[in-house]
């Protein structure tokens, strides 16, 4: 069986219920490794009114503190950091086949000092690698060109080389036959009327299909059309300008399902598509474990080198 290392997230959150309600089911398919200081493990469990199995693994990290249920605070940032790391760390020595990371806080990681807005820009730094971010389910993918930067940027990081670099790295790490890319304007640009980003956007996916010798990607789609059931009925796979462009339809169909992948790297890591849902968190609101569940056998799949494409 695989071993996969399971960053515990902001303990704050939901993360831990999650790993202790969907132990038994984990554990039958793959060895799970917890990253987290065992001390508060069972400071979390006691709030949580469950017992920590027997053989939930842990890998302990980081220092004992106090958890402030639906609390943003540094510690828990810090925390958090520190069991993604160790997670890296575990898969990077060959001590793990793959790394599944539950929800951080973000300001969380901000108060504690961390410079990264998250895995994944913090993987890439740690990795030497470009990440690419692509979150979905079997019926429809989303990659995301840019992620986590103000909305009033996106423009200005819209360039064709960079862009189709993107691209050719996005078919490479999925070897899949069509691949959507939207526009980032109204109308796809209205042919330059509203923005002239869709001129750039073209460029790239003309010189990428011209590289790869046949038409994997096609658009720019106009953007509020591209997710119909016409359109996802031509590919599975859409390339998105930003961050919500392509998280609001996805969380709007498939919002339970849905997992984080991110491509490009080294090694293989997935994620629940969801936060810390701090209004939920040590309530007796049972939280749902599909998305982690997924995650988790996504991560086995991609540590076997199997498609990316089925749960």
């Amino acid at each position: 069986m695989k071993k996969i290392a399971i960053s515990i997230g902001d303990l704050n959150g939901i993360g831990l219920e999650i790993a202790l309600r969907a132990h038994d089911e984990i554990k039958s398919i793959c060895r799970p490794i917890y990253c987290v200081n065992e001390t508060v493990l069972q400071w979390g469990a006691a709030l949580l009114g469950l017992n920590v199995p027997m053989d939930f693994i842990t890998e302990e990290c980081g220092e004992a503190y106090e958890i402030k249920p639906s609390v943003v605070c540094a510690k828990a940032g810090e925390a958090s950091f520190d069991s993604f790391t160790t997670a890296v760390a575990l898969a990077k020595t060959g001590n793990a086949d793959a790394i599944v990371t539950l929800p951080i806080n973000k300001e969380a990681w901000n108060l504690a000092g961390i410079v990264y807005k998250g895995h994944t820009d913090a993987l890439e730094d740690m990795l030497g690698c470009e990440a690419i971010m692509m979150l979905g389910c079997k019926e429809l993918f989303t990659i995301l060109f840019t992620h986590h930067i103000p909305l009033k940027e996106v423009s200005d990081h819209i360039k064709t080389k960079i862009l189709h670099r993107f691209l050719i790295t996005t078919y490479e790490s999925l070897r899949v036959g069509h691949i959507g890319v939207l526009g980032l304007n109204p109308h796809a640009g209205d042919g330059g009327v509203i923005g002239d980003e869709e001129i750039k956007i073209a460029k790239a996916i003309n010189r990428a299909n011209e590289e790869m010798g046949r038409e994997i990607f096609f658009g720019p789609l106009v953007p509020d059309i591209a997710f119909t059931d016409k359109s996802r009925a031509k590919c599975r796979h859409f390339v998105c300008m930003y961050h919500d462009q392509g998280l609001i339809p996805l969380k709007a169909l498939y919002f339970e399902e849905s997992v984080n992948i991110t491509l490009g790297l080294p090694i293989v890591r997935t994620s629940p598509d969801h936060g810390t849902a701090f209004d939920i968190a040590y309530k007796n609101k049972t939280p749902s474990t599909k998305s982690y569940t997924n995650a988790v056998k996504e991560a086995i799949r991609l540590s076997e080198k199997t498609p990316v494409l089925d749960f």
